[in-house]
């Protein structure tokens, strides 16, 4: 007679239960964010990623009623910040600011503390940016295809400046010589401080660069070959792009997007993704970073997984074919 009496007690305590932690549950996730959100980027002050940062750190800052600070975190080629916010709490409030070298670490790094899928919840990719393949003025080559004929007629003659051992320009000047079958000869710097005096003074052949040069490039310090995007650059719309002058498909591009850590919620990634997202088509946004080759993107965190997944492919075969390794 009392287990009776008590089961509909138990079962209405059960559900009041229940209720309460779904009610609790769903109150969390819609109050996210209740406090600061930290941007961690993983470069040193003064670049584009940090200028961008700082950008959606304030518009997301008005959008989500909560303050939105940009970290930065420099060192070990961006793996760094990386590392930290892999193992930071997976609760939305730390974010990392994800490189296209993010594609580059599996096949360059050895025994890295992370995962870059296993280990993070893709929000957003951002932006991306196309660069451009210049060299001095001097150089014999006015065109792509001159410049090839030299590469081809002068090999590991052409000395091709990057801002690091295994980073993009590297890579994207690996990819250019060896679909061309050709030799250049790289100079590896730490960073663009010493490259573009080196380049500007005849000291290097060659580099790809960021469309902040095409102010150098209309005043005739540089001279453009390429765009190294599959369509041409908005700033310079004279100048081709090398797949639809010489290499089908070529399309390498220098990208920005935001990850969370592992197991964040999903309902908190939908948010984001959501402000992120509204943050991509901001007028203000888009004018901001236009002016200096930025193209917004703002797509879903499925679509960002895919580029990672693709990009990932895409450059570990190329490290593999041309034997790439870190120089330290």
């Amino acid at each position: 007679m009392r287990n009776l009496i008590r089961s509909p007690i138990l079962f209405a305590t059960v559900a009041l239960m229940l209720f309460r932690g779904g009610a609790l549950a769903q109150t969390s996730a819609e109050a996210f964010p209740s406090r600061t959100v930290t941007l961690v980027v993983p470069y040193a002050p003064g670049g584009a990623a940090e200028k961008e940062a700082r950008i959606y750190a304030a518009k997301l800052s008005g959008f989500m009623g909560q303050q939105f600070i940009v970290d930065l975190k420099p060192g070990g080629g961006t793996t760094i910040a990386t590392a930290y916010v892999a193992k930071s709490a997976p609760d939305g409030y730390t974010l990392l600011a994800v490189p296209s070298g993010f594609a580059i670490f599996p096949a360059l790094y050895k025994d890295l503390p992370f995962d870059t899928l296993r280990d993070f919840a893709p929000v957003t990719q951002m932006s991306k940016r196309t660069s451009v393949l210049i060299v001095p003025p001097a150089f014999p080559a006015k065109t792509f295809a001159e410049y090839i004929s030299y590469a081809k007629a002068n090999p590991g003659q052409i000395n091709f400046g990057t801002s690091g051992s295994g980073d993009m320009v590297h890579l994207m000047g690996a990819w250019i010589h060896s679909a061309t079958n050709t030799v250049a000869t790289f100079v590896h710097y730490k960073g663009t401080g010493a490259l573009l005096p080196d380049l500007l003074a005849g000291r290097l052949t060659a580099t790809a660069s960021g469309l902040a040069v095409a102010p150098l490039i209309k005043a005739g310090k540089l001279r453009a070959l390429a765009v190294t995007n599959d369509n041409r650059a908005k700033l310079l719309p004279d100048v081709p792009t090398i797949a639809e002058l010489a290499i089908p498909g070529f399309n390498a591009v220098v990208w920005q997007g935001y990850s969370a850590p592992a197991s964040t919620p999903a309902t908190t990634i939908s948010r984001l993704n959501d402000a992120f997202v509204r943050v991509a088509r901001s007028p203000d946004v888009i004018a901001a970073l236009e002016s200096d080759g930025a193209v917004m993107v703002g797509n879903t965190p499925a679509e960002f997984r895919q580029v990672i997944i693709t990009e990932t492919a895409r450059w570990r075969k190329l490290i593999q074919d041309n034997g790439i390794q870190l120089e330290q």
